[in-house]
């Protein structure tokens, strides 16, 4: 796959045959290359030069970034104001939107504006509760969860209409993502909620962190029991623990993440437990290569976005493929 004739930054490639988003990102996965997304640790400044500082980390090693929205139901700068300053520096961003602050009304704006500011890309998450944020006193919206938002971005994108039924003239040109958590109990249930997700209109999908490969596999198998593996693009996540004590701090505070005992214990044993951690990603992701129906990773390096770098190269996930970086100034 040739990049020649690249836009100039703020401008985006025609949309290929096939492909819904003139994105880079799209067109990565659909020929058939191991994807590399990551997600930006949005400042809690209105400062644009703190974005693009922390953007630099990922210069040459990510097809895509992530924005992400209120994580955690804390607040930050916002994933709208982030992909509006990094797209219009030639970044392939993926907005994060959350229903839990915004109704309908609101939602599909922000899919217009964000459609026409460049973003190709659009990850829809229910949402953390406020109680688990740093604005517990905030009023939760959830006109919409995950999936009834995945079909109102489909229906603005594929019907030029909103949700009212009123016409658009010009409809946004999304590739739609949505969030699995494999790791999570019910564990029979997910496959089937994933099922849904991509009825709805999810053609990529990120995971919660990923620490055990055989429930990732015995997850994956049930993905291409049902065919799901041809319908979608599935990145699970992946990340470095600083050590054994956080690691035990994530498992048992951060709901959904599944961190088994061997994975404590051999960050435990470590001289360096950084590195270790570090180490175990770069295990976890050349594991993660080989498993069938899988499209590539998302790698969440909280506080350590300065080691992607790192972890890309040495895990050799991407082959001899380079990912788009800024041209030199």
């Amino acid at each position: 796959m040739s990049f020649s004739d690249e836009p100039l930054a703020g401008e985006n490639l025609p949309i290929l045959p096939g492909h819904h988003s003139p994105g880079r990102f799209e067109r990565v996965l659909r020929a058939g290359h191991f994807a590399v997304t990551a997600e930006i640790a949005p400042p809690d400044s209105a400062d644009p030069a703190e974005v693009y500082a922390r953007a630099q980390d990922f210069d040459g090693y990510v097809d895509a970034i992530n924005a992400t929205d209120g994580s955690g139901a804390n607040c930050h700068m916002s994933s709208m104001g982030i992909c509006a300053l990094l797209t219009r520096r030639g970044y392939a961003m993926i907005l994060q939107m959350s229903c839990r602050d915004r109704n309908r009304i609101a939602m599909q704006g922000d899919v217009l504006g964000a459609a026409a500011m460049g973003v190709a890309n659009v990850l829809c998450l229910t949402g953390d509760g406020v109680q688990s944020g740093d604005h517990p006193e905030a009023k939760p919206v959830f006109d919409l969860d995950s999936i009834s938002a995945l079909s109102m971005v489909r229906h603005l994108r594929d019907e030029s209409a909103f949700l009212s039924g009123r016409s658009i003239s010009s409809p946004p040109p999304l590739f739609m993502g949505a969030a699995a958590n494999p790791f999570a109990p019910p564990i029979d249930f997910r496959p089937h909620r994933l099922a849904k997700k991509v009825a709805a209109g999810a053609q990529f999908i990120q995971t919660q962190y990923c620490f055990d490969i055989e429930r990732l596999k015995t997850f994956m198998a049930k993905v291409r029991d049902r065919g799901l593996h041809e319908k979608v693009f599935i990145l699970p996540g992946v990340g470095p623990l600083a050590s054994a004590k956080s690691a035990e701090w994530i498992r048992t505070h951060v709901a959904g993440v599944h961190i088994p005992d061997s994975v404590i214990k051999r960050l435990a044993g470590a001289k360096d437990q950084k590195q270790e951690g570090v180490d175990l990603c770069i295990e976890l992701m050349q594991q993660i290569k080989e498993i069938e129906g899988v499209s590539g990773v998302h790698l969440m390096a909280y506080r350590q976005e300065h080691r992607i770098g790192e972890i890309v190269t040495k895990s050799r996930v991407l082959d001899s493929r380079e990912p788009w970086r800024p041209p030199a100034a």
